[in-house]
């Protein structure tokens, strides 16, 4: 009970943080956004209609086809997600306004606030419906990649924009989607403050011991064949800090200089050492 007290807390919060940047940067500048949300500003800035409304109104039959489709579980936390926006939309008019006239200051914040929002709302198992749901069911029905459908929607509305309200708009709004985007993956992701480590050595058990007494971290051994050689190999694998990477680069060093090492970026790292399986996202 307790898991989805703060779940659904989360997505109140990312509604809150989302409508926020969308009424006092994007829409106070007469900016647009992507999907569902960009056709109820397209709403408001043409006929006067209450975005929130407009949002809700296009979303009811999406929720009626996905029904049978999604899990209950989804399809609540959805609905909870999109009622939120809706009523936050028109809630947060004029709040703590932040006086930004500038259309590229506008972008850039309204996006981080937005991709901030959302974020959260992703991050504890929710969605704001709309776009999402259709691309879902695109997937399921034929098979598109949901990126690619997402895509396409985000592509058509701005080219409403360009037509309807103008291409300068349109451009602004383009920068405003992209750093959501981004802001969206470093929020559901987390910033990245760990690497992972391959180790191609032929004293591979030797710097998994170092590492083991020196950095204290875990290390897998994995069988492999050299492509050009044909001979076996062990891989060495291990998780470490950003801060750590330089110490495992001189240990190799001092025990092979003829180590191949690659580094990755990795994100949510959980267990021992790092997160605890207990802070895992559900």
């Amino acid at each position: 009970m307790q898991r989805y007290i703060l779940e659904y807390f989360g997505i109140l919060v990312g509604a809150f943080v989302f409508t926020f940047g969308l009424n006092n940067f994007i829409i106070q500048n007469g900016l647009a956004e992507g999907g569902f949300v960009g056709i109820s500003i397209l709403g408001l800035y043409l006929f006067k209609i209450p975005v929130g409304l407009t949002f809700l109104v296009l979303n009811i039959p999406l929720f009626l086809i996905g029904w049978k489709r999604f899990g209950r579980e989804f399809l609540l936390k959805t609905i909870f997600g999109v009622v939120a926006v809706s009523v936050f939309a028109e809630i947060t008019i004029g709040w703590f306004s932040m006086g930004v006239e500038d259309k590229l200051l506008a972008s850039l914040y309204g996006g981080v606030a937005s991709g901030v929002g959302l974020g959260i709302i992703f991050r504890y198992g929710g969605t704001t419906g709309g776009a999402d749901i259709i691309a879902r069911l695109v997937n399921h029905y034929w098979g598109w990649s949901m990126g690619r459908t997402l895509f396409m929607i985000d592509v058509v509305v701005i080219a409403f924009v360009a037509f309807i309200i103008g291409k300068e708009v349109a451009m602004y709004s383009l920068v405003a989607l992209f750093v959501a985007a981004r802001v969206i993956d470093m929020v559901v992701e987390g910033v990245s403050t760990s690497r992972a480590m391959f180790i191609i050595s032929d004293q591979s058990t030797l710097i998994a011991e170092a590492i083991h007494d020196q950095l204290e971290r875990g290390t897998t051994l994995l069988n492999g064949v050299g492509g050009y050689t044909g001979r076996d190999k062990q891989v060495l694998y291990v998780v470490v800090s950003r801060e750590e990477i330089t110490r495992v680069n001189e240990i190799c060093r001092q025990i092979d200089p003829l180590s191949f090492i690659v580094v990755n970026d990795v994100h949510d790292v959980l267990g021992e050492g790092f997160n605890p399986l207990k802070h895992a996202k559900n």
